[in-house]
């Protein structure tokens, strides 16, 4: 069945980086549109970012766009959110998600599958 694992989350001082990690199995890889949100204690899930994994289109959220890249591996299977200039913000619990029959891809659309998360806290 199809699983996502995330990795990464840490703490770290406002200015600072991090690097997501999602490990993704159970399905053809390199079909599909898969996404990285966040969730803040006593917030709404926000979308952060997309990639569709065969051509490698993403779409960002204004918050996080021109500090964080998404990218893919379709070799190890693995999608990353690599994240710059950390802002407290950011904070939240990160997750990523799936759909693997997508025919198109951006961060309004339903996801099917989704990981456990990893937590992001940036302090000022």
């Amino acid at each position: 069945q199809v699983q996502l694992v995330e990795s990464g989350g840490d703490s770290v001082q406002a200015g600072g980086s991090l690097t997501l990690s999602c490990a993704a199995s159970g399905y053809t890889f390199s079909r599909g549109c898969m996404g990285w949100f966040r969730q803040a204690p006593g917030k709404k899930r926000e979308a952060v970012a997309s990639i569709f994994a065969g051509t490698g289109g993403t779409e960002y959220a204004v918050s996080v766009k021109g500090r964080f890249t998404i990218t893919r591996d379709k070799v190890a299977n693995m999608v990353y959110l690599q994240m710059n200039s950390l802002k407290p913000e950011d904070t939240g619990m990160y997750y990523c998600a799936t759909d693997p029959r997508a025919s198109w891809c951006g961060l309004t659309r339903d996801f099917d599958y989704w990981g456990q998360g990893t937590q992001v806290t940036v302090s000022s």
